[in-house]
């Protein structure tokens, strides 16, 4: 046996040498480990531990139901209805493109949309859920639910989705919703919104925008590895937006775009006592639910650039001649200003001449004699071209302003247009040339320079007939919170009164009448058993007077070519309930086109029997 004594000194150094690099080696490996914990908890400590509870506790947003949209009858027009949606967390994807196989795979997946989404998510807040899909279908929700443990980072989340009940019913005055751009976020007009909310764009969704939009929710949701959920850490509840309702009433609206089907134009019917809106159409029109998903670029383009121009809300955007309809304004100018007497009678032979211009009455031959009632019973040009002579254009221009002609109404609404009322001012600034006396007649039958758009014309006889009242139109009823608080009330807003004599006004009411009940009168077709119906018609011309030798029918005339037909009406006569405006583009005659529409509506409103 060997003894410690018997090792060499070389053996005892090799062996202290071998000892101390072993124990340097396990001292660098700790070092290496501890300088790697301390890298993880200290330096990146706090990114760890947020991504950590992010795996364990996700935050949802719960964004708010919108409020609901009602007739005046409280029947619903818009509410919302469930939409499953498809959410990403680009953090937990771990093989992108096989996610997208798969998701394509299951589901309609637009690949090049999802991947720009992603991209740009997961450069900017990775642990975002992402929306790639809205609304889907049955099948492809319950083809993902039964794929969840082959797709991380897919979640599933119900939204409330708009819904509009009765398709394109009344589309120009609710508007629709469309997703928040980036330009309204940063706008700071829509403090309670973020990206992908849906967001009013027209009409009522518009102006009571943040009245509908609601306060969001959220909640602290516990998920496993795969995302499903365990438990619900806290919520905070989602306050609903307000619920509105509007001064139309549902059957009479969906009758006046019955009436409209096939044709260009629009139907207002109003409260002439208050500026209440019972009706506002206009045709063609959309289907606002084919915006809720969003649309894309060909189909939107197709749209917008319609020739027929559905998405126009012609009733209050459409600038139109307002034809015969505006003998109105300028018999009671007349009157007023001593230029006639209701007695005195006018020669019409079918012609009238202003220096080397000829300008015909309608009837080929002539009226004879007229005096204003029959005038304006049987629609004489020539009788209205001499009063516009004798009161000139200024003048007339200040009696159309009172009836608030030439601007806009005032509508609760996002969009109105005001028409033109011409002066003598106006032409000379805006062409720099001045007013022909041959502009003042043409202007006195609503041709030439003048504008107006249908609620105008609405409004225009509402104010002779209730007494020289003009009242801004309306068309909320009221806004009032889910839990009942009320934001708003609907209440009549005077815009002013005409200053008109009453003994006036009842000489153009009675001529009124007599258009639609009197043997010759022009407005026949609006005629009701037991009901006394007043009213106007009118026939803007689109073109210039025709030759002589130049086709005499409507039938032969190309459509885009043929006259707009007016008919404005109000019922009973001495004690108005209902007025109503029909505007028919390329329509013809107005008694024909527009005459029996009104008749339609009024009958309906004030549910006169067959």
């Amino acid at each position: 046996m060997l003894k410690p004594s018997h090792f060499d000194s070389a053996s005892t150094e090799i062996f202290g040498k071998q000892l101390k690099l072993a124990i340097l080696f396990i001292l660098v490996v700790f070092g290496v480990l501890i300088l790697r914990l301390w890298f993880l908890q200290v330096v990146n400590g706090a990114a760890y531990r947020d991504r950590s509870e992010h795996n364990r506790i996700r935050l949802q947003d719960i964004p708010p139901f919108r409020g609901m949209i009602l007739d005046r009858n409280g029947e619903v027009l818009v509410d919302n209805r469930p939409s499953y949606d498809l959410y990403v967390i680009p953090e937990e994807v771990q093989d992108r493109p096989q996610l997208l196989n798969r998701l394509s795979s299951l589901g309609d997946i637009n690949r090049a949309a999802t991947e720009r989404l992603l991209d740009k998510a997961a450069r900017g807040y990775p642990f975002k859920p992402v929306c790639i899909k809205k609304d889907m279908s049955r099948d492809e929700l319950a083809s993902i639910e039964s794929h969840r443990f082959d797709l991380p980072g897919v979640m599933i989340c119900v939204s409330a989705q708009r819904h509009y009940f009765y398709e394109g019913l009344a589309s120009h005055l609710l508007g629709y919703v469309g997703e928040i751009s980036e330009g309204q976020l940063s706008s700071g007009q829509f403090p309670k919104n973020r990206p992908g909310d849906l967001i009013g764009k027209r009409g009522v969704e518009l102006k009571w925008q943040t009245q509908l939009n609601g306060n969001r929710g959220g909640e602290q949701v516990e998920v496993d590895a795969v995302g499903r959920k365990i438990a619900v850490v806290s919520q905070k509840a989602p306050i609903s937006g307000a619920n509105i309702s509007l001064t139309i009433e549902k059957g009479l609206q969906s009758l006046a775009e019955k009436c409209l089907q096939g044709k260009h134009g629009s139907v207002v019917a109003i409260n002439p006592s208050n500026g209440e809106i019972l009706a506002l159409a206009s045709s063609p029109s959309y289907d606002p639910n084919r915006f809720v998903k969003g649309l894309d670029e060909k189909t939107w383009q197709t749209m917008a650039s319609s020739k027929d121009f559905p998405l126009q809300n012609r009733a209050l955007t459409g600038q139109y001649p307002p034809g015969s309809v505006f003998k109105i304004v300028v018999a009671l100018a007349a009157l007023e200003e001593g230029v006639v007497t209701p007695e005195e009678e006018i020669f019409c032979n079918g012609r009238y001449s202003v220096g080397n211009a000829t300008y015909r009455c309608w009837k080929k031959h002539g009226h004879g004699g007229v005096d204003l009632h029959r005038a304006l019973v049987e629609s004489c040009d020539v009788y209205f071209y001499t009063l516009g002579r004798r009161l000139g254009i200024d003048k007339v221009a200040q009696y159309a302003m009172r009836f608030g002609l030439g601007k806009e109404t005032g509508l609760d609404l996002d969009t109105e247009k005001g028409g033109l009322i011409p002066t003598t001012q106006w032409k000379l600034k805006r062409m720099g040339i001045p007013w022909q006396r041959g502009e003042t007649v043409i202007s006195a039958i609503g041709q030439g320079f003048v504008l107006t758009t249908p609620l105008q014309i609405a409004n225009l006889i509402s104010a002779v007939f209730n007494g020289g009242h003009v009242y801004r139109p309306q068309v909320t009823k009221w806004v009032r919170k889910p839990s009942g608080g009320s934001l708003f009330e609907f209440a009549p807003i005077s815009d002013g009164e005409l200053g008109i004599k009453p003994t006036h006004l009842e000489l153009v009411k009675k001529a009124l009448v007599g258009v639609v009940n009197q043997p010759h009168g022009t407005g026949s077709k609006a005629r009701l058993k037991g009901v006394v119906v007043a009213g106007k018609t009118g026939t803007a011309q689109v073109v210039a007077l025709k030759k002589e030798g130049a086709p005499r029918r409507e039938e032969d005339i190309p459509w885009k070519l043929r006259d707009h037909a007016w008919f404005v009406g109000i019922a009973p006569a001495w004690k108005p309930k209902i007025a109503v405006a029909v505007l028919i583009e390329h329509g013809g005659h107005g008694g024909s086109a527009a005459g029996p529409i009104a008749q339609e509506i009024i009958k309906a409103y004030l549910n006169v029997p067959s």
